[in-house]
């Protein structure tokens, strides 16, 4: 007769959870007294000081005795993220890249953004970004500890080997992004990649317009259409990690070819490259394209606010679609999708009445981000801190920046 094997849960899973209840806590919220994180981890008093000593131990958080604010007792101490720990963040898109340093609890220390070579490839692409984090590095105190690498990209991310297995639009395919970084800035650095549409809907949820939702849905509409969702407070990544890609929704059957192969994908009708083709600028692409747009829009003119009003009809169909599926709590429009939103909500609006279930829309709400262009990038750090706040000890295999700035001498 077989036997049933309980299995009890050790000490150290236990204390390794609590860590983890207890760094993410703060990452959240910021600078907590330890009295404060007694109720936001429903942990003891007693085990909230030992967890936090621990994490000082691993040099993530830092503590100070709080002043007297004149009640009774003692002051309890304050805690808050190091700011010696730090990721280094990559937003790589069709039109630019950005790097990013962040510290614990979402604070951007520094950051740049510039134009992308369209003609060069990744390896190129990768080599730039590593120059511009090198540079950024230089800029830190010589003890900074970089805990872990996070990277956007604009394309289908597999998760498992960090494999940009398509990026139609940036011209990639099967491209080992997560190989690529680790070689540039060193082999132990902890590399997270991510799709970019994902990584805006993880940072709008912590940083941005959606905290405190767990249904969320983040669009960003530039040359094409990238999405993120969350869904009962956590990533729909996919079996593969490619869930998500809502831009290639079929919406038009007489549509325009697609870079993904196919024809009348949604950002075919509802990405830059459509808007400026109804505004009759069709030989012009690129950011600078975009805010001539909003400027004609913002000074009233009347063809181009006409063109808006056509493609905010198109951006409801695949809108629509998308919250029929997945009935979110709020919908985050980033990138021209946000730019745009002022001359296009009240069309937006009159099509997702028509087409959304009435008990969807009667509580979902369509928004442009709070992020901004920073969404991608914000949540690169997020993806990169995510092991850290998962495993606390995964800390100590953090690199001293001024290592990764030798390495790559």
């Amino acid at each position: 007769m077989s036997k049933t094997t309980i299995t009890g849960t050790r000490s150290e899973s236990v204390r390794l959870m609590n860590q983890s209840v207890v760094l993410r806590a703060v990452h959240l919220a910021g600078e907590s007294s330890r009295s404060m994180l007694v109720p936001a981890t429903g942990l003891t008093r007693g085990a909230v000081g030992t967890i936090v000593g621990d994490l000082v131990d691993l040099r993530l958080l830092e503590e100070e005795r709080a002043g007297s604010d004149g009640s009774p007792g003692r002051p309890s101490t304050l805690v808050r993220p190091s700011p010696r720990a730090v990721v280094v963040a990559f937003d790589i898109r069709v039109e630019t890249v950005a790097v990013g340093v962040f510290t614990l609890g979402g604070h951007r220390l520094a950051a740049t953004r510039i134009s992308r070579d369209h003609d060069r490839g990744p390896e190129h692409t990768v080599d730039e970004v590593a120059t511009i984090a090198r540079g950024l590095l230089e800029l830190l105190p010589p003890d900074t500890v970089v805990h872990g690498v996070g990277a956007a990209v604009a394309g289908l991310v597999r998760q498992h080997d960090q494999l940009v297995v398509s990026g139609p639009n940036l011209g990639w395919r099967d491209v080992p992004i997560g190989a690529l970084l680790r070689d540039r800035l060193g082999a132990d650095v902890h590399v997270a990649v991510g799709n970019d549409g994902d990584l805006g809907a993880l940072a709008e949820t912590r940083r941005g317009a959606a905290v405190g939702l767990a249904d969320v849905v983040y669009l960003s509409g530039e040359v094409g259409i990238g999405g993120g969702v969350i869904a009962g407070g956590r990533p729909l990544t996919g079996s593969a990690g490619c869930s998500g890609e809502v831009g290639h929704i079929p919406v038009n059957p007489d549509g325009l070819p697609c870079n993904c192969g196919s024809s009348g994908c949604w950002e075919t009708e509802a990405g830059d490259h459509a808007l400026l083709r109804r505004v009759g600028r069709s030989d012009e692409i690129g950011t600078a394209a975009i805010e001539a747009v909003v400027h004609d829009a913002e000074a009233g003119d009347a063809a181009v606010l006409a063109a808006l009003d056509e493609h905010a009809r198109w951006v409801a169909f695949g809108l629509a679609g998308v919250m029929n599926t997945f009935d979110p709590d709020l919908v985050v429009l980033g990138g021209t999708l946000a730019r745009i939103h002022p001359y296009i909500a009240e069309a937006v609006d009159r099509e997702l009445d028509r087409r959304v279930f009435d008990v969807i829309r009667a509580h979902a709400r369509v928004v442009p981000s709070e992020l901004g262009i920073d969404a991608m990038l914000t949540g690169a750090a997020e993806w990169a801190w995510e092991s850290v706040l998962t495993e606390p000890p995964r800390a100590a295999s953090g690199v001293a920046a001024s290592t990764i700035l030798r390495r790559s001498a």
